[in-house]
């Protein structure tokens, strides 16, 4: 079953509404701890879009965006997305990627349950990409809409990782193949 909705979930609606943490600090150009660069999207990009931005990502024009939906970004342009890789599952239950603007890329979650509960425990996607699941610091909103969007148990953003890895370990070598 090919999944062809674009009606965005409640729980990205949820995400859509809360301000993300993000404080820098120009002197010693770190972002403060608690920070998630994460900047939630209202709607699904248009699958024109979708298409656009994964043939530019990997330089592939024989690539359309079908196995994606774009629902995020981060400061610097890399996106969060959900890829559509299970047959017959929801999105909700298909995996979270990121791809980053400067070539990053990995699996962040296997499920958008899952990825709620990354937010929740103070790790956005490009951080779980580039630094893992360490440093993050709890956020009551994010907690608060995993609670009530995500159907599944809490869990750490190591967890998350943990088990988004397993199951996924050659996301990157996939994508990899994919570039031209």
């Amino acid at each position: 079953m090919e999944i062809t909705d674009r009606t965005f979930p409640a729980a990205l609606v949820a995400l859509s509404r809360i301000d993300f943490p993000w404080d820098y600090d120009e002197k010693t150009e770190e972002a403060a701890p608690g920070n998630i660069d994460y900047e939630p999207y209202q709607e699904f990009d248009s699958a024109e879009e979708t298409t656009d931005w994964i043939r530019a990502w990997t330089g592939n024009k024989e690539l359309d965006g079908d196995a994606f939906r774009v629902f995020g970004q981060d400061g610097t342009g890399g996106l969060a997305v959900s890829w559509l890789v299970r047959p017959g599952q929801p999105l909700a239950e298909q995996p979270v990627a990121f791809f980053g603007s400067e070539g990053e890329v990995g699996i962040v979650a296997r499920s958008l349950g899952e990825f709620l509960w990354l937010l929740a425990g103070g790790v956005g996607p490009q951080e779980a990409v580039e630094f893992g699941a360490d440093g993050g610091v709890g956020h009551d909103e994010l907690r608060a809409v995993a609670e009530k969007y995500s159907g599944i148990e809490p869990r750490t953003p190591a967890e998350v990782l943990a088990a988004a890895r397993a199951e996924y370990p050659e996301f990157a070598a996939t994508v990899q193949s994919w570039c031209r």
